[in-house]
C-alpha cells in the first residue's frame, strides 16, 4: 500500500513473549456480478509455540455463506511483517519452512497449502481433507481508502489510546475500500473479477470481546464510492468491562466518524436477523438498519480455549443507510443486498439495547 494510505497498527504485534496472544486478519472481496462475497480470515495464536493453543488457521466464508477452514499447527511456518501489512502461513511441498513472502508464481509452485497476504495481494490454497472441498485464490488490490481522510495521515480505529496496552482486543480497519482484480476457484466454480470492492481489517491481543456485533459494506446500489464499517462490543479495559460502538464511512473523499470520543452511539441488535444502530455528533446523524432472513453461518474466533464457534455471519445481508445533517437535511440514502452482518460472543438470549 502507498505509505500515505497505510494505517497505524498495520504490522504484526506479537512481542516475542509467552503470554496468551492472538492476532487475526480479515480480507473481504464482494463479487457484485454474482451477488456473492468471500471473507478470508487468518489467525495465529500463542506464536511462541509449545502451548495448548499454539498454531494458526485459515477460514473462508464463501459463496452461499458456505464455510471452509484449515489449521496450520506449526508456528514456525508463520511469518508477519513488523512495519507493514504482510503475513503468511504455509505447508511447503519439500517440507521446509518459508517465513517470507514469495513471488506469486513461486508460491503457486512451491506451497502445498497455505496463504500469503499484504496490502496489495491475497493468495492461497486450502482443502478440507475430509470432504476434499477446496478453495484457491489470487487477487491484487488497489487501495482507495485506508482509515480516515485520504489526504491526511491515516487514523487508528481505536484512537490514540489504542497505542497503549489498555483495551483488549485491539481493532484496526486496514483498508476501508479498495478494488480487487484476480480470481477465486471455489471447489471448481471459478470467479474471475476486475475492480471488485475489497476490504481488510485486523484485531489482536490477549482476549476477544465478551460480546459484539459488526456491519461492513462497500458495495451499495448506485454508490460505488461508499464504504461503511460499524461495530459494537463489550471489551476489557484493564480490570473492568465497557460497551463501545462506532459507525464510520468514507464517501466522495470524506471521512465521517462517529466514535465514543466525539459522538453518541446507540443500538438495538437482535440475537440474529436485525441490526439497528444510530449515532449523532455536532454536525451529523446517521442510521443503519441491517436485516437478514438467512440462518447465517457459524465461524471460529479466538477464545481463552482456542478457536471456537462463537460467531455467526452472513455476507448477504440487506442494509439501509441514512446520513443527515443535524438540521434534518438528508445527505445520503443508500441500500445494499451484499452487506456483511455478524454477532458474536454471549449472551444473545434477547435483544442487546445500548
Amino acid at each position: 500500500m502507498a505509505n500515505s494510505l497505510q494505517t497505524p497498527h498495520s504490522g504484526y504485534h506479537w512481542d516475542g513473549n509467552g503470554d496468551r496472544f492472538f492476532e487475526g486478519w480479515y480480507y473481504r472481496v464482494t463479487l457484485t456480478e454474482w451477488g456473492q462475497s468471500f471473507g478470508f480470515m487468518y489467525s495465529i495464536e500463542d506464536p511462541i509455540g509449545g502451548k495448548p493453543h499454539s498454531g494458526g488457521a485459515a477460514q473462508i466464508l464463501g459463496a452461499g455463506d458456505r464455510y471452509l477452514w484449515r489449521t496450520f499447527p506449526d508456528v514456525r511456518s508463520f511469518w508477519g511483517a513488523r512495519d507493514y501489512l504482510g503475513l503468511g502461513h504455509t505447508r511447503r511441498t519439500n517440507g521446509k519452512h518459508s517465513c517470507q513472502r514469495l513471488a506469486p508464481a513461486s508460491f503457486e509452485r512451491e506451497m502445498q497449502e497455505g496463504y500469503q497476504a499484504t496490502a496489495r495481494l491475497n493468495q492461497g490454497y486450502i482443502r478440507d481433507p475430509g470432504s476434499q472441498f477446496y478453495c484457491r485464490w489470487h487477487y491484487e488490490i488497489q487501495p482507495i481508502y485506508g482509515w480516515g481522510n485520504p489526504n491526511l495521515p491515516q487514523q487508528a480505529t481505536g484512537g490514540l489510546m489504542s497505542y497503549l496496552p489498555i483495551f483488549e482486543p485491539g481493532w484496526q480497519i486496514l483498508m476501508a475500500h479498495g478494488l480487487a482484480t484476480g480470481w477465486i476457484d471455489w471447489n471448481g466454480d471459478r470467479y474471475n473479477f476486475t475492480n471488485a470492492p475489497a476490504y481488510s481489517e485486523k484485531n489482536w491481543g490477549r482476549s476477544f470481546p465478551q460480546k459484539w456485533f459488526w456491519i461492513n459494506c462497500n458495495s451499495f446500489i448506485c454508490h460505488p464510492d461508499l464504504a461503511l464499517t460499524a461495530g459494537g462490543g463489550r471489551r476489557k479495559v484493564l480490570w473492568w468491562m465497557e460497551s463501545v460502538g462506532l459507525i464510520c464511512l468514507h464517501y466522495q473523499g470524506k471521512f465521517y466518524e462517529f466514535v465514543p470520543w466525539n459522538s453518541q452511539v446507540s443500538w438495538r441488535v437482535q440475537p440474529w436477523g436485525r441490526w439497528e444502530i444510530q449515532a449523532r455528533n455536532h454536525q451529523f446523524e446517521i442510521l443503519l438498519i441491517g436485516k437478514c432472513d438467512r440462518p447465517g453461518t457459524l465461524v471460529r474466533v479466538p477464545t481463552e480455549d482456542g478457536l471456537s464457534f462463537r460467531c455467526r455471519d452472513t455476507m448477504n445481508g440487506r442494509l439501509l443507510l441514512e446520513l443527515r445533517e443535524i438540521n434534518g437535511r438528508t445527505l445520503l440514502r443508500a441500500e445494499s443486498f451484499l452487506c456483511g452482518l455478524e454477532v458474536g460472543g454471549a449472551p444473545w438470549d434477547e435483544a442487546w439495547v445500548f
